[in-house]
C-alpha cells in the first residue's frame, strides 16, 4: 500500500496574493515547488501526495493540475471554485475531465460570516459535488465546528474531511473548548479528519509531543483509525518544524497501533477517500 501525505501545498511566492504569510512566517516567504518536496518525501518514505489549494482562484487549479501532470508523486489535487456562482455546475463538470482533480475547498476559516458554509447558495454549490464524485475539505477554526457539523449533516452522502483537526489553539491550551464540539462528529461517518497542521497550532518554538498527544487522543476516539488521514501541511509546517519532525510526531503517536491501522492512517484511508 502506498504511503500518502494527504495535505501539502505549492506556490510561487507573491507578497500581495500570499499576504497571509506574515512576518513571523518569514521562513516560507519563498517559492515551494515539486523539486523541493520530492527529496523530502523520499527521505520520509512517502510515495505520493495530495496538493491542496492555497489561493482561491481557478488559476490555482491550473497551476496545481499542471504540476500534477508533470510529477507522478502528486496523486491528486484539491482545488477551488466559486460555489456560490450560478455556473458552479458547469465548472465542476469541466474539472471532472481532469483525473487528478479529486476535490475542492473554500477558506471558510477566513470568512467574516462564521456560518458562511450554511449560506443557501454556498450549500447549493457544495451539493453538486456528489454528482461528480468530488470530495470537500473543511477548513475551519474551532468556533465554526458547530456550523460545520450542521453543514456536513445536511449532506449525508457527500464525503467531507476536516483539515488540521479544525485548528485547536494548542499554544493556549484550547483542548476543552475544541473537544466539546469536535466529538460530535463521532456519528458522522461520512466525515474524515486530517492528522495535519498540528505543530503550527502549538508554540512554534517550544512545542513538544506532550502538548499535542491529548488532541490526537480526542480525534482517535472521535473518528477511529478508519477515518483519520496523515498530512504534513508542508511547507506551512516549516514555521514550527521540519517535515521529518511532523512525520516523526505522527509515527511515534501511532507506533503501538496495529500495522493494519497504521497502513490505513498513512495511506489506505487517503486512497479510499480521494479515490487515488
Amino acid at each position: 500500500m502506498a504511503r500518502i501525505d494527504a495535505h501539502q501545498h505549492f506556490w510561487k511566492y507573491d507578497p500581495v496574493r500570499d499576504s497571509w504569510i506574515n512576518e513571523a512566517m518569514h521562513k516560507i516567504r519563498r517559492d515551494f515547488l515539486p523539486g523541493d518536496l520530492a527529496p523530502i518525501l523520499k527521505q520520509n518514505g512517502i510515495d505520493g501526495t495530495i496538493a491542496v489549494q492555497a489561493d482561491q482562484s481557478e488559476a490555482e487549479n491550473d497551476f496545481l493540475l499542471g504540476l500534477a501532470q508533470k510529477n507522478d508523486f502528486i496523486r491528486g489535487v484539491v482545488g477551488w471554485i466559486d460555489f456560490r456562482a450560478t455556473n458552479a455546475d458547469e465548472r465542476l463538470q469541466y474539472y471532472s475531465g481532469f483525473p487528478k482533480m479529486k476535490g475542492f475547498r473554500h477558506v471558510l476559516q477566513g470568512e467574516k460570516d462564521r456560518a458562511y458554509m450554511l449560506l443557501p447558495d454556498f450549500k447549493r454549490g457544495i451539493a453538486l459535488l456528489e454528482k461528480y464524485g468530488f470530495t470537500y475539505d473543511v477548513l475551519i477554526y474551532p468556533d465554526q465546528l458547530e456550523y460545520a457539523l450542521a453543514f456536513c449533516q445536511s449532506l449525508p452522502n457527500q464525503p467531507f474531511i476536516i483539515d488540521h483537526l479544525a485548528k485547536p489553539v494548542i499554544r493556549e491550551d484550547g483542548l476543552l473548548a475544541w473537544k466539546k464540539d469536535i466529538v460530535k462528529f463521532k456519528t458522522a461517518e461520512h466525515v474524515y479528519c486530517k492528522v495535519s497542521g498540528i505543530i503550527t497550532e502549538a508554540d512554534w518554538v517550544n512545542w513538544s509531543a506532550v502538548d499535542i498527544y491529548p488532541y490526537l487522543d480526542v480525534i482517535v476516539d472521535t473518528f477511529g483509525t478508519d477515518r483519520l488521514v496523515f498530512g504534513s501541511d508542508w511547507p506551512v509546517c516549516l514555521v514550527a518544524g521540519e517535515y521529518s519532525r511532523m512525520k516523526q510526531l505522527a509515527d511515534q503517536y501511532f507506533a503501538s497501533y496495529s500495522s493494519q491501522e497504521k497502513e490505513a492512517i498513512f495511506g489506505g484511508n487517503a486512497e479510499r477517500f480521494y479515490k487515488l
